[in-house]
């Protein structure tokens, strides 16, 4: 059986201001209906495989659970990683959680923020590398260039064995003219960073070439905790493990490395401008999304979120307005948007770290105003859900119900509310708020105090694991 493998973490700092650090590029929608990561799972209808295996870190183990929910596959399916330490490690968890399944899985590990365009040519690239990783080869799917490009790394295919290739050697980015020649010589492609293997197989490759990773990994799957759909492996002893890629670890030293060509409009959606070129354009190469005008303009990809957006006689502009950011820059130069990010961190700044509007497992936030002493949110309750039993040491709070129905607790004393009706909830008064209703609550919030900050909540009760 074959079990998917999703690699959900990083932060796609070249994709800001959308992509943020609490809110990365995978759970965006970039590219078609659904986000990166549910595409990267529903372009595998119609092969036969189990139940993905999903692998994100802590902070977004919630965005993740309600897009695997959206889908109808999430199922106690999400190992989540104390701390990052690259793809050799993580793939080494899923194999052994595959393993405890079936003792013949195959892996197919895929990267939850890349684009395919045409999902039939891949899934029969993998029909094709199946049985040869059946027979202990260990597969990776090489990307069929389309151009010269420098952000890649290359495969050099080898011998040819049916549909696959021997793989000759793995090539790290190289300089324009290098480029150039691989393109133009018909044996290299793409490092997709897609595989397919036998999950012990590749724990034989990782105790032969890399046997601190094995052994660590084997450590921390030795003492796992259930926690509602997530596997918790023992921090302490993922901690130990060195970080490494598995084409470092175990790509680049094995035997038994082979190659399948993968021409199906492949991307890593690694830049604004790889997103122009996925895009459809109007007749003058411009790509709107959202409220945006454009009057004499070409070559322009413009997203707006919650505002109009106009251009005017412009050229090979990216411009993406965000509830809280604006970024403007020529289409040649939107691999140093990192450097943007780099100089909000330095800056001790929020942006690059969450967007204006926040996710929490039970619904959202958006913080409309704020001021020295208050701030204005808009609060959104999925139906059924209830925040923390909590308070404040700095700050009092109004609420006032817009649409829904309220089950609001003070100091053990219940009250319902609906819509126009409000509370208060003064500073240190122990609180919780829940949607015992069927539509979304909606209510606003309003704090004010000396400190307004989310790190002045103490939580005393949490259906989901926060306390």
């Amino acid at each position: 059986m074959i079990f998917p493998v999703v690699m959900a973490g990083g932060n796609g700092s070249r994709l800001w201001p959308m992509s943020r650090e609490l809110f990365p590029k995978q759970f965006l929608s970039l590219v078609g209906n659904g986000t990166l990561l549910q595409n990267t799972l529903t372009r595998l209808d119609g092969l036969d495989s189990a139940a993905p295996i999903l692998i994100c870190n802590e902070e977004h183990r919630f965005l993740a659970a309600e897009q695997l929910r959206q889908i109808d596959l999430l199922d106690h399916n999400i190992i989540l990683e104390p701390v990052g330490r690259n793809t050799a490690p993580a793939i080494a968890l899923a194999a052994q959680t595959a393993l405890l399944r079936d003792k013949d899985a195959l892996l197919l590990v895929l990267a939850a923020d890349h684009s395919i365009l045409n999902a039939a040519a891949f899934r029969q690239a993998v029909t094709a590398a199946k049985p040869f990783a059946e027979q202990g080869e260990l597969l990776t799917f090489g990307i069929v260039p389309s151009h010269s490009e420098t952000g890649y790394g290359y495969i050099r295919r080898g011998k040819q064995q049916g549909d696959a290739f021997s793989v000759a050697r793995f090539v790290e980015k190289p300089d324009a003219p290098t480029a150039d020649s691989y393109v133009a010589s018909g044996e290299y492609y793409w490092n997709s960073g897609m595989f397919l293997f036998r999950a012990d197989r590749y724990l034989e490759e990782l105790e032969t070439h890399r046997p601190d990773i094995l052994h660590a990994c084997q450590a921390a799957m030795g003492s796992t905790q259930s926690d509602l759909d997530f596997i918790r492996v023992d921090e302490e002893a993922f901690k130990a493990c060195p970080s490494e890629s598995v084409d470092y670890a175990v790509m680049e030293h094995t035997e038994r490395a082979m190659v399948i060509p993968l021409d199906a409009g492949w991307s890593d959606v690694g830049s604004w401008s790889a997103l122009w070129e996925l895009a459809e354009k109007d007749s003058d190469g411009n790509i709107s999304q959202g409220d945006v005008i454009q009057h004499q303009s070409r070559n322009t990809y413009v997203r707006a979120e919650n505002a109009l957006v106009a251009t005017v006689g412009v050229q090979d502009l990216i411009i993406v307005q965000t509830k809280d950011a604006i970024l403007v820059a020529a289409k040649d130069q939107v691999q140093n948007v990192k450097t943007i990010v780099n100089e909000l961190k330095a800056a001790d700044r929020t942006e690059h770290r969450l967007h204006r509007e926040v996710y929490r497992p039970w619904g959202k936030y958006d913080s409309i105003d704020n001021g020295s002493r208050y701030q204005v949110k808009r609060i959104t309750v999925k139906p059924g859900a209830k925040l923390s039993v909590q308070m404040h040491h700095h700050r009092s709070e109004h609420w006032i119900v817009v649409s829904g129905t309220a089950n609001v607790t003070i100091n053990d004393k219940k009250q319902m509310l609906s819509e126009n009706q409000s509370i208060y909830i003064p500073l240190g008064s122990v609180h919780a708020l829940e949607n015992p209703g069927k539509i979304p609550l909606e209510l606003i919030e309003v704090q004010s105090g000396p400190y307004l900050g989310e790190d002045d909540i103490v939580r005393f009760e949490d259906r989901y694991g926060r306390s």
